[in-house]
């Protein structure tokens, strides 16, 4: 089996989900008019791994060609247990992952070469829960924030001057009242953490309890705990069932878009002067007609403003919705095949003129071009061989 090495830029990839036209009414077909020109440039990416009942070892880099879109294989750089999920730090520098890995669960911090992409292990920490599986930092850096999906905690890490992490100065489990779907939502299952980029605020999707959940943070300290309870209302409450997975936020931050795991669907909230979040729109990703198991896995914006994907497991598929710049409400675009089963995750390269989705059950990442004017998908690449892929990440 080969392991694909190498990386001067780091990139986490997360898919987007486009829905694959059935029936009389095929997707628009792609004109693929040119970005602006660009310079020819490479970069290195990073890929994490699931290590249980695979063939992978960890972590493993490539190398990213923006002139014709395709990834070429360093290898393995970071020999650790199920990084489900991998961020680089602000400075390049440092790299931390999730060891996805029950009750033994932890958090690694590495140094990085970025030329190389090779990791050096600085510590490891347990996460404060069970099963780790989002990472993100406040906007100063300082801090690391987890996500513990089983144990639906979440714990905020102080970033030492090296790069290690200090011991958590933050634990929290989110509460509340948990969704109809008693296999998935018997408890609280915290699957994504973002701090508010102009607020001192931290948001945690909370996939059992339908609610993304909004903490005050102290920057001074490295808290994080619940708001006062006459500002309750100061969160995004889903419809029952809908399961909040990952949430992405318009460039001007008006409207925050929250992936339904379970019902497969993109809910549109807007913001308003009195600081709430209401809703304004829930939208399916799934193609029109499909039938059968699904399960919502990643969502994001382009840098442009003007598309959102989403990855849909079960249909295998990437969606792609056009934005409303004025109402921030959604349009279906269309509906692409991810070229493999299960797109787990997918990121968009730093030119936005690809899209990186990883395949964890067909072990390939395939590169799609994006069209600069209707946001259609086409492939240009597949790299296989790549042991369970579920994150990818661009270094600059």
């Amino acid at each position: 089996m080969k392991i694909p090495p190498g990386l001067p830029v780091v990139v986490v990839l997360c898919l987007s989900v486009f829905v694959r036209a059935q029936g009389p009414d095929p997707a628009p077909k792609p004109s693929f008019e040119p970005f602006p020109p660009h310079p020819r440039l490479t970069y290195t990416v990073l890929v994490g791994t699931y290590t249980d009942k695979t063939d992978s070892k960890g972590i493993y880099a490539f190398s990213f060609d923006t002139q014709i879109g395709k990834l070429a294989p360093k290898g393995l750089v970071a020999e650790t247990p199920n990084p489900s999920w991998v961020a680089v730090h602000p400075n390049g520098k440092w790299v931390y992952a999730a060891n996805e890995s029950g009750k033994q669960s932890a958090i690694s911090a590495f140094s990085l070469d970025s030329g190389s992409g090779k990791l050096t292990p600085l510590n490891q920490l347990p996460s404060q829960g069970e099963d780790p599986c989002y990472l993100s930092f406040d906007k100063t850096g300082k801090y690391l924030f987890v996500a513990n999906y089983t144990s639906g905690t979440v714990a905020v890490f102080p970033i030492l001057r090296d790069g290690k992490l200090g011991a958590p100065t933050s634990v929290v489990k989110n509460a509340g009242a948990l969704g109809p779907n008693k296999d998935r939502q018997e408890g609280p299952h915290a699957h994504w953490v973002a701090a508010s980029a102009d607020k001192p605020e931290v948001y945690v999707a909370d996939l059992g309890l339908d609610h993304v959940v909004i903490y005050t943070f102290d920057r001074n300290l490295g808290t994080i705990f619940p708001r006062p309870k006459q500002t309750d209302s100061f969160g995004a409450k889903l419809s029952p069932g809908t399961g909040p997975r990952h949430a992405a936020f318009s460039p001007d931050g008006k409207f925050m878009y929250v992936l339904g795991e379970l019902t497969s669907t993109v809910t549109v909230f807007a913001s308003d002067s009195q600081e709430t979040w209401r809703s304004i729109q829930q939208i399916s990703a799934l193609a029109p007609g499909f039938s059968g198991r699904n399960d919502a896995a990643e969502i994001a914006i382009h840098s442009n403003g003007k598309w959102l994907f989403a990855s849909n497991r079960g249909q295998d598929s990437i969606a792609v919705f056009a934005i409303d710049p004025q109402k921030g409400t959604l349009a279906l675009a269309g509906d692409f095949p991810a070229g493999g089963k299960e797109p787990r995750h997918f990121a968009l390269d730093p030119t936005g003129q690809f899209l990186l989705v990883e395949n964890q059950y067909s072990n390939n990442i395939v590169v799609f071009r994006i069209d600069p004017v209707t946001g259609a998908l086409a492939q240009v690449s597949k790299t296989e061989n790549v042991p369970s892929p579920v994150c990818l990440v661009f270094l600059p």
